[in-house]
């Protein structure tokens, strides 16, 4: 089966988005193995869509047992604290919907970013726990609170079970 398998070319078949379910499936196996984050959070889902849509755009995803080397070597660098994955995402969804409008993968993948970049989550504020603000800072367990974007804290789940693959 191809990765967009429709059974023909007539009106009213389904499309199946096998790429992008590969892609998801793949980066829920990489997050459940390493056992970073449970699975019913929405951390978790973050993390999951941060790498699926990673996968997603770099083309050919597999399971998560074959990754050749070369690939894991290059989702750690996509995934790596500091790089411009953000505009990466975006230039690579551009770029495949000039490509192939009308991808029902891709439709699974802007859905993905989108949820992605416009829900927030709630995060420890690194920096003012370093700056010895915790004690005079709100928040339920009395350290400081942001909230940011739900991609600033998939990603860094994303990446670290590529580390630990």
């Amino acid at each position: 089966m191809g990765p967009e398998h429709d059974e023909g070319a007539g009106e009213g078949r389904l499309r199946v988005p096998m790429a992008w379910l590969c892609a998801e499936y793949a980066a829920d196996r990489l997050l459940r193995t390493g056992d970073l984050m449970e699975p019913t959070t929405l951390e978790f889902r973050a993390g999951r869509d941060a790498l699926a849509l990673t996968l997603f755009l770099c083309g050919g995803t597999g399971a998560p047992a074959a990754l050749p080397p070369a690939r894991v070597d290059e989702l750690r660098q996509l995934t790596a604290s500091g790089t411009p994955w953000r505009r990466w995402v975006a230039g690579r969804l551009a770029e495949r919907e000039l490509r192939e409008p009308g991808d029902p993968g891709l439709v699974l993948a802007r859905t993905a970013w989108r949820w992605l970049e416009e829900t927030e989550l709630l995060a420890a504020d690194l920096e003012a726990l370093g700056s010895g603000l915790r004690e005079n800072a709100p928040g339920g367990d009395g350290g400081p609170q942001v909230w940011t974007p739900a991609w600033q804290l998939g990603l860094p789940l994303g990446h670290l079970a590529m580390q630990l693959y």
